[in-house]
């Protein structure tokens, strides 16, 4: 992110006289934080900007001028696609489509094609490249560590066409193979099970407590209290332990992207 945000922030925490640590306290964050932000490291959520801004008396200052807002992120995910970012680990649970990080571009051009109201091509466009952009966090060999728990229909459900989907499932393989991402399958001769209601993601952190992301149709919400979190990482930890495993998963996934007409 441009430092212009970071250099501002740190000339308003120099101006009340307040050390690192003392913002940190007034802020609850960690001091670590606070410095990845001044450095341009990091970008702070929503909420975090909120609280900055009531310690230093910024009025909205800094969570109005967040690096990165576009427009091209619904205003219930931006907060979670801050976060995305500054994760050290995510697991995904995914039951419609492929989670933003793992699309490749036609299948995100698929995705984000099929809204009400339509969107103009160049809209369109630019929603794709923002989508893009959050994948690059898989540029990292090692960092975040991802790991996904894909819905068997998710695999099933032509996006785009037979093409496409073969695209996209390969890419998914891929990942998998060069050891970037974990994937597990839950098939759809389980039945019902918990994680069913939505999708959900969930991240941790080097220097903050673990958050939790869940969205529906048109509606998202960013989960920090901790017996919330806990309890959807032990309903994912629950579907988990009904999924297929990495190997059956990956085996399931080239039989489907085969049946789309997928060549080795």
């Amino acid at each position: 992110m441009s430092n212009t945000y970071g250099d501002w922030f740190k000339e308003q925490r120099l101006a009340a006289g307040l050390t690192q640590q003392e913002l940190a306290d007034a802020a609850v964050m960690t001091r670590s934080h606070i410095s990845h932000i001044e450095a341009g490291r990091r970008t702070p959520s929503r909420e975090d900007a909120r609280r900055l801004d009531k310690a230093l008396n910024t009025g909205n200052v800094l969570s109005s001028f967040l690096p990165g807002e576009d427009g091209t992120i619904a205003d219930y995910f931006e907060a979670a696609r801050q976060l995305e970012q500054q994760a050290t680990m995510i697991r995904e649970f995914a039951l419609s489509h492929v989670p933003g990080i793992l699309q490749t571009e036609r299948y995100a051009r698929a995705v984000l094609g099929g809204v009400f109201p339509p969107r103009s091509d160049k809209e369109r466009d630019r929603h794709v490249v923002t989508r893009l952009e959050r994948s690059k966090i898989l540029a990292d060999p090692a960092t975040p560590v991802v790991w996904a728990l894909l819905d068997q229909s998710v695999l099933l459900r032509p996006v785009g066409g037979p093409d496409v989907m073969a695209e996209q499932i390969m890419h998914i393989v891929r990942l998998v193979d060069d050891e970037r991402v974990r994937v597990h399958v839950m098939p759809l001769s389980l039945g019902a099970y918990h994680l069913m209601q939505g999708m959900l993601t969930l991240m941790w952190f080097e220097d903050q407590p673990p958050v939790a992301y869940s969205e529906g149709l048109s509606i998202g919400k960013v989960h920090d209290s901790p017996a919330v979190v806990q309890r959807l990482q032990s309903v994912y930890d629950l579907a988990l332990g009904d999924a297929l495993p990495l190997k059956e998963s990956l085996a399931l996934m080239r039989a489907t992207a085969k049946d789309y007409g997928h060549d080795d």
